[in-house]
C-alpha cells in the first residue's frame, strides 16, 4: 500500500489530492481546494493553509509521498518568479516533517525540492505538464484544453508525447498554448473593448466591474455554487447581482438596462471569449498539422470544458 498526496499550489485556490494505491491501482482518493489569494494574505499562512489541507486529506493515514506544483509564483506578492518558487517549496518543507517531496518540472520529470530550488524556472507553472502527460498516456494524437477559473492551457500531444514549444508561460503566450482567459477570475475589460447596444456601439469601461464568472451566471452556464472566487464587487453571487456588475462595464446599471440587454452584453462577451480560446487552438494546430496523420481530436478538461473549450473546438471544426 502507497498513500500520496499532491498539491497544485495557484495563486487564487490551492488544489489537493490524496490517493491509496495497492499494486498500482488506486484503491481510495479524496479531493479537496481551498480559496487564497496569496497576494491578499500573509505570506507566512501559506504553511498554514497548506498543513490544514494535508490534515483534511490524509487524516491519521501514513504518507508515503508528497508531489508538487505550483503557478502562484506568478502573483505580485512576490518581486520574482524564483522568490515565489523558493517561497512556496519552502512553505511544503514546514509541514512535511521528512516526508519526500517531488517537485514537477516543464519537461514531465520529478525534482527533489534541493534541485527543484536549483532550477526554480523549469518547476515555475508546471500543473499543465502533469495535465498533458495524464492524456498522452491514453491518447497518441490530440490536443488539450483545459480551462479553469483564470488561464486556458492548449498542450499538443503528438505520438504520445508532449508536443508544447513553450517551456514557460511566456513562450506559451506567445506560441498559442496560454490563453489568460478563464471561468471566473477574466476582466471582462480584458475579453472585448466594445459592445455593441441599441443600434450603436459603446467602447468598455478598464475598471474591474465584471469577471467571466458573472458572463457565465448570467447566461446560466456556472451554477451559483461554481462562483468560488470573490466577486468584482465585494456583493453576493446572484444573477441579480452579476447583471448590475456587468452593466457598470459600459458604465450603466441595472436601471439604464433591460434584464435582455444585459444578457445581450454577456453573450456578446461570451462569444469573444470562445474566439479567444479558438485562436490559440487554431495556433497550436497550424504549428502542428503536418506532424499529425490525421485532424487531431480536441480533449477537453477543467471547469470551462463544456462552455467554453467544447464550443471553441466545435466553432474551429475540430473533433
Amino acid at each position: 500500500m502507497v498513500n500520496v498526496l499532491g498539491f497544485d499550489v495557484g495563486g487564487v485556490n490551492t488544489k489537493a489530492a490524496y490517493m491509496e494505491t495497492n499494486g498500482g491501482l488506486v484503491v481510495k482518493g479524496k479531493t479537496a481546494s481551498q480559496h487564497f489569494p496569496i497576494w491578499k494574505r500573509s505570506l507566512d499562512q501559506l504553511p498554514v493553509m497548506l498543513d490544514g489541507l494535508l490534515k483534511q486529506l490524509r487524516g491519521p493515514s501514513r504518507l508515503d509521498g508528497v508531489g508538487l506544483t505550483m503557478t502562484a509564483e506568478l502573483s505580485d506578492a512576490y518581486r520574482t518568479k524564483r522568490e515565489g518558487v523558493n517561497h512556496i517549496l519552502g512553505s511544503i518543507e514546514q509541514i512535511l516533517n521528512g516526508i519526500p517531496c517531488f517537485v514537477l518540472d516543464v519537461n514531465a520529470k520529478l525534482r527533489s525540492l534541493e534541485a527543484a530550488r536549483s532550477d526554480p524556472l523549469a518547476v515555475a507553472a508546471a500543473n499543465w505538464v502533469a495535465t498533458g502527460w495524464m492524456v498522452s498516456q491514453r491518447i497518441r494524437d490530440c490536443i488539450v484544453v483545459d480551462i479553469g477559473s483564470t488561464s486556458t492551457s492548449i498542450i499538443p500531444i503528438v505520438n504520445g508525447e508532449i508536443a508544447a514549444k513553450g517551456r514557460n508561460d511566456l513562450e506559451k503566450l506567445m506560441t498559442g498554448e496560454l490563453v489568460y482567459t478563464g471561468s471566473l477570475r477574466t476582466n471582462v475589460a480584458s475579453i472585448v473593448d466594445s459592445i455593441k447596444i441599441r443600434g450603436g456601439k459603446a467602447r468598455v469601461s478598464s475598471e474591474l466591474f465584471a469577471q467571466s464568472g458573472d458572463v457565465h451566471l448570467i447566461l446560466r452556464n456556472i451554477r451559483k455554487g461554481d462562483y468560488t472566487v470573490e466577486t468584482a464587487d465585494g456583493r453576493d453571487v446572484t444573477r441579480c447581482e452579476a447583471m448590475a456588475r456587468l452593466a457598470r462595464v459600459i458604465c450603466a446599471d441595472i436601471e439604464m438596462l433591460s434584464e435582455q440587454e444585459i444578457v445581450d452584453v454577456a453573450n456578446q462577451v461570451y462569444n469573444r471569449q470562445i474566439e479567444q480560446v479558438g485562436e490559440g487552438l487554431e495556433q497550436v494546430r497550424a504549428r502542428l498539422k503536418t506532424n499529425y496523420e490525421h485532424e487531431p481530436p480536441v480533449v477537453v478538461t477543467g471547469m470551462g470544458r463544456e462552455f467554453l473549450a467544447e464550443a471553441a473546438a466545435q466553432k474551429g471544426g475540430f473533433q
